[in-house]
């Protein structure tokens, strides 16, 4: 591969640019802020508006994107990073509600590149370090009002964390990555801690927070806003809700497009946050509404139209899956749930299972192409052999499948990972199965 400071590197697309930064370290995974901060300074990497900093272990996509849609409903230019991506890696990063054209990467792949060889030796970037830089220096260079940024891992040693948040937001914490942030909710609740910052908000959605989060807040001086405490919502039946926080009400508030137990705490999660940074940020009651209802995110409990129904959901933690089998059994009665599984060997998978098992009555499990993921096989120790369905290659080979087996009136849930959920979506894209009308 020729050197990235060869003019030729002017002309690498998208896919080159990802496949070298794949190969700059050893390990897929390597926390800590020195190396990241070390080519943030290099790139002179700096926001000029209000930044959003939000981590959790479940619900930061969606809180993401209820921040998101009720500052563009106010009428703000907002920039938002999250991962992973779904489909295309472009996907990681929106600009006014929109994903981003590869093409607007590519001059920050390479000012990321230069930045990191003009140090000396130049620091090893993971992937995930390299293009976390590459997208926030994309966005820094956007003429932007806001910023929301999604915590990939963790928050204290996480990339994302080298940019200061003005409000940091603090989703449910559960159990996940426990080999990278701890034993516990305690542990973990403290490397989620991380991105909080002195002297400003910090808004704590939990309503059962370890200590270890209000602790750290109390130490270095944040200014907490606890769920159920500085802030909360009320359910009003089964059409409407309110919120209220220190100084705003929003009363008769219909609820999220996007369908769940858990969407509700995320919302008033992301009104708590508006209204801490209100006086630089104002939005009106009817941003609010506005944004609430148009906040939608493929693969988050996302319900297809047609028939069978078929439920997409990235649910892929103990946690998780509980709370999506708490959502389907709000649905409703179908004869037959099918169950299309994938997911990395490295989860609670006899938990996962476990939670949603009396739901499902045939399983379709399939391997992902990563080393991360457990086998077709792995899976299928962990089932009821009477309720398995088939081991397949991939997700798309185990849709397919489920497809076929399903009648018009049973279920199909598709979870477990990103990839599980991902290339389902790329099977409905390309307009395979009734399932896309």
């Amino acid at each position: 591969m020729p050197s990235p400071l060869d003019p030729a590197a002017a002309g690498w697309d998208l896919a080159r640019w990802l496949q070298h930064a794949e190969a700059l370290h050893a390990q897929p995974i390597a926390l800590g802020l020195e190396r990241v901060a070390q080519v943030r300074d290099a790139l002179g990497l700096r926001f000029a508006c209000p930044v959003f900093t939000v981590a959790g272990t479940n619900g930061k996509g969606s809180t993401c994107a209820y921040l998101e849609h009720v500052l563009l409903a106010a009428g703000y230019r907002v920039g938002v990073y999250g991962s992973p991506h779904l489909l295309r890696f472009e996907e990681r990063c929106r600009i006014g509600g929109v994903a981003v054209e590869p093409e607007a990467l590519l001059p920050h792949m390479l000012a990321v590149e230069r930045a990191r060889c003009a140090l000396q030796p130049a620091p090893a970037l993971t992937y995930f370090e390299f293009t976390t830089l590459a997208i926030l220096s994309l966005l820094a260079a956007s003429a932007l009002d806001a910023v929301v940024l999604e915590v990939g891992m963790g928050g204290r040693l996480d990339a994302v964390n080298v940019i200061d948040a003005d409000c940091a937001v603090i989703t449910s914490i559960a159990l996940d990555h426990v080999e990278f942030l701890g034993p516990d909710r305690e542990a973990i609740g403290f490397e989620k801690a991380g991105i909080m910052r002195a002297a400003r908000p910090v808004v704590i959605a939990d309503p059962q927070p370890p200590a270890s989060v209000l602790r750290h807040a109390e130490s270095i001086g944040a200014l907490p806003l606890r769920s159920g405490e500085e802030f909360g919502y009320q359910a009003l039946g089964q059409q409407q809700w309110a919120w209220r926080g220190r100084h705003l009400r929003r009363p008769a508030l219909a609820y999220p497009t996007m369908r769940g137990a858990n969407q509700l705490l995320n919302a008033s999660a992301a009104l708590a946050a508006l209204e801490a940074l209100h006086e630089r940020l104002p939005t009106s009651a009817r941003d609010v509404r506005e944004g609430l209802v148009r906040a939608e995110l493929p693969g988050r409990f996302q319900v297809l139209p047609g028939q069978p129904q078929v439920v997409l959901d990235v649910a892929h933690n103990p946690h998780a899956v509980a709370v999506l089998a708490e959502n389907l059994d709000a649905l409703g009665y179908a004869p037959t749930t099918h169950a299309v599984f994938g997911a990395m060997a490295d989860k609670d998978l006899d938990a996962i299972v476990a939670r949603i098992a009396p739901l499902v009555q045939r399983w379709y499990l399939c391997d992902l192409p990563t080393p991360r993921a457990a086998s077709a096989a792995q899976l299928a120790a962990r089932i009821d052999p009477a309720q398995l369905a088939g081991s397949y290659a991939d997700a798309a080979q185990a849709w397919q499948a489920a497809r076929a087996a399903a009648d018009t009136a049973d279920r199909i849930v598709v979870f477990g990972s990103f990839y599980t959920v991902g290339a389902v979506l790329e099977a409905l894209r390309g307009g395979s199965t009734p399932a896309t009308r």
